[in-house]
């Protein structure tokens, strides 16, 4: 991809007010945008989240209600709920420690002053503290998520608002450790889509972007 093709798709992009419903994400498409999330980096690498693709067409209808309505919800392609880990601790950074030796091929005993400032970080919050350090790391997949799908061509809605305690019941997250933070449709626009041809409103680069 140039740099020229980047900026292109980021432009193409936007806030998909109405999908296509006839039109689904082929399955190696859909395969490569899930790798993307796979893929994001997060604060220590400890990765505190789960993501939930939501294809089923009478849990959408549900999801729905709890909305607003917002029939992104039922007409994308594929719905994907993302969700943070209520609980981060000694157990969820020992399993990243396994993972790391497991891949890496290290000593366990080599990372102990990398799992020492990890405990050291975590154990100065408190459980909501941990809560929204986690949430936190789950806008970073969001934004990953929503870059990969442009730069395939394909649509995205990034949606805030749904009621994610309702959200949790119906896709039985209760309980599991992990709770929504946020979704996000994809799939593809309606040619009825009037916002698709709507100029983009930014504040110039030299506003937003300083040099020290």
């Amino acid at each position: 991809m140039t740099p020229q093709e980047l900026i292109q798709s980021l432009n193409w992009r936007y806030a998909t007010k109405e999908f296509d419903a006839e039109k689904k994400i082929p399955s190696d498409i859909w395969d490569t945008i899930e790798q993307s999330l796979v893929l994001t980096p997060s604060s220590f690498g400890l990765q505190p989240w789960k993501f939930l693709t939501v294809t089923d067409a009478h849990v959408r209808q549900e999801l729905l209600t709890h909305s607003w309505n917002q029939h992104q919800v039922t007409d994308c392609s594929h719905m994907v709920v993302l969700c943070a880990r209520s609980q981060v601790g000694d157990t969820e950074i020992d399993a990243w420690l396994d993972r790391l030796v497991e891949i890496r091929g290290v000593d366990r005993e080599s990372l102990d002053g990398y799992a020492g400032m990890m405990r050291g970080f975590l154990g100065n919050m408190d459980e909501a503290q941990k809560l929204a350090w986690s949430k936190n790391q789950v806008y970073i997949a969001l934004g990953q998520l929503m870059a990969s799908a442009a730069a395939l061509s394909v649509d995205a809605c990034p949606m805030e608002g749904i009621i994610p305690a309702e959200y949790d019941r119906i896709l039985n997250l209760e309980g599991s450790g992990y709770c929504t933070t946020v979704a996000c449709a994809l799939g593809y626009r309606s040619a009825n889509d009037k916002y698709a041809e709507i100029p983009k409103v930014r504040f110039e680069k030299a506003s937003v972007i300083d040099s020290i």
